[in-house]
């Protein structure tokens, strides 16, 4: 990296994952997104906090409890360590793991909610509720989907009783102006002027607890334990009570975060509810809020009904976690919704990972064994120009960050051919070959660590081929030609 080395704090976070289901590419998109950041800020020397983690509470968990024959804290005990594994599998390098169950949140959220008391109040609720949702949703909804959600296809259920209530409406001037003027940075601008129409048509007060009657697997309401928190209010809080909210350290260090990786389906909550629990905590709001859009599988909706649910586990098993990352950040548009398909993805396999990366760092390191025994001495450090690459970062263009990448990758492998060095081997010009071959692993070596956020297991692989300019190849290419394991 060219760009100066910098020692501030970095705090990012994703939303946390819903466990009553195994991880999707949703999932593995928030995580993804926020590893590259992560690691992108350490490479510059950053102290860098990565927090995921677990939403572990709601009426939803409590019925596949009951399904799976087990109390809710057995059910969700037995789900979690499968989703810290997903994370592995995805090569994320979190610090930080939350769950919504474990005694220090449960505590500090309840100390959240006293310190939101001024804008609490109990009233009258009526509305109508999806369990699969874990959302309340408005007459209108209600009849313009014909008494059903359209998601889980199961019908909308009428609550009416008492309820606490967080005065949202209070908040709607705050909120706005810290979107339009930056304070909240949105990204895209497309999701920023979206939830700038909600804001300018006002903010509704919203039902905060559920009657422990209806919803008992939740945390209880502080000083009325026949209420329990809505989930999706107390699931928020997570950004701040994994950090030791309001006394630990870790909260004054890294509050508020940099950035909060988030998928759009959930922005109201994002980017209205929460910047409005916070405005009333007296605490600043997060720097970014980066929204990335949905996948289709060969354009479709992902569906259970359809069967063609994405399981990016069995596809990192399958092309390698790097394979998979590539597509998603270069693929998947960073700042709009995108699409899978296994004939895309194998072609983009071949033909980007396998032909130009691969074939590259193939063909450098196997003339330097070949015409110089494997020795190519001191590598001239590269002047490739990489602001578009930190700029796109700096906006969460992974795609874009990716095409600079590779227009480097493309642009080695134009040189290799243009220079020649096999006849230039075969002409006996030993100082010309070395300057050829050194130039080549000073651009391969740039890319190398260009790959550092994006693909981290291939980066480590090529640095280990070139460092300090004697060439140890592996066994195996990169990335081997293959074809899909259905197809052989």
């Amino acid at each position: 990296m060219t760009t100066k080395k910098n020692s501030k704090n970095f705090y990012i976070c994703t939303a946390i994952a819903y466990v009553n289901d195994k991880a999707h590419v949703g999932h593995a998109m928030d995580f993804i997104y926020a590893d590259v950041l992560a690691r992108y800020e350490r490479q510059l020397g950053s102290n860098v906090l990565f927090s995921i983690g677990t939403d572990e509470h709601g009426s939803k968990i409590s019925e596949k409890a009951v399904e799976a024959g087990l109390t809710p804290q057995a059910f969700t005990d037995s789900i979690v360590p499968k989703w810290q594994e997903f994370a592995k599998i995805a090569g994320v390098s979190n610090d930080r793991f939350v769950r919504t169950t474990i005694p220090a949140h449960e505590k500090r959220a309840q100390i959240i909610w006293k310190n939101l008391d001024t804008y609490i109040y109990k009233g009258s609720y009526i509305g109508w509720y999806c369990v699969g949702c874990e959302e309340y949703h408005s007459e209108a909804v209600a009849k313009e989907n014909n008494g059903v959600c359209p998601l889980h296809n199961r019908p909308y259920e009428k609550i009416e009783e008492e309820n606490y209530f967080f005065a949202l409406s209070k908040f709607t001037a705050q909120v706005r102006e810290a979107i339009e003027t930056g304070t909240l940075k949105i990204i895209p601008e497309s999701k920023a002027s979206e939830i700038i129409n909600v804001l300018k048509a006002g903010l509704d007060d919203i039902s905060i607890s559920r009657s422990k009657g209806k919803v008992s697997w939740g945390i209880p309401v502080p000083g009325d334990d026949t209420h329990t928190m809505y989930v999706w209010f107390e699931a928020l809080m997570n950004y701040i009570t994994i950090l030791g909210y309001p006394e630990h350290p870790d909260f004054a260090t890294f509050w508020p975060a940099n950035v909060q990786v988030i998928g759009k389906d959930i922005l109201r909550f994002h980017a209205a509810i929460w910047p409005a629990m916070l405005i009333g905590l007296g605490l600043p709001l997060p720097e970014k809020l980066y929204v990335h859009g949905h996948v289709t599988a060969n354009g479709q909706k992902m569906s259970k009904t359809l069967g063609n649910v994405i399981d990016p586990v069995e596809v990192i098993h399958e092309w390698g976690v790097d394979a998979f990352r590539y597509y998603l950040l270069r693929h998947i548009p960073s700042h709009d919704d995108g699409d899978f398909s296994a004939d895309r993805f194998e072609a983009v396999y071949n033909s980007e990972l396998a032909n130009e990366l691969g074939n590259a760092v193939q063909r450098v390191g196997s003339m330097i064994m070949k015409y110089m025994d494997g020795v190519v001495g001191d590598v001239p450090e590269s002047e490739h120009d990489q602001g578009a690459y930190h700029e796109a970062l700096a906006g969460c263009r992974f795609d874009k960050a990716l095409e600079e990448v590779w227009e480097q990758v493309r642009g080695l492998n134009q040189y290799i051919d243009i220079s020649k060095p096999w006849a230039i081997a075969k002409d006996g010009d030993s100082a010309h070959l070395r300057e050829v071959l050194a130039y080549c692993v000073s651009c391969i070596n740039e890319i190398a660590e260009l790959l550092v956020p994006f693909l981290p297991e291939t980066s480590a692989k090529i640095t280990a081929i070139f460092k300090d300019g004697i060439i140890r190849m592996p066994e195996t290419t990169l990335f081997p030609k293959k074809e899909r394991l259905e197809e052989k």
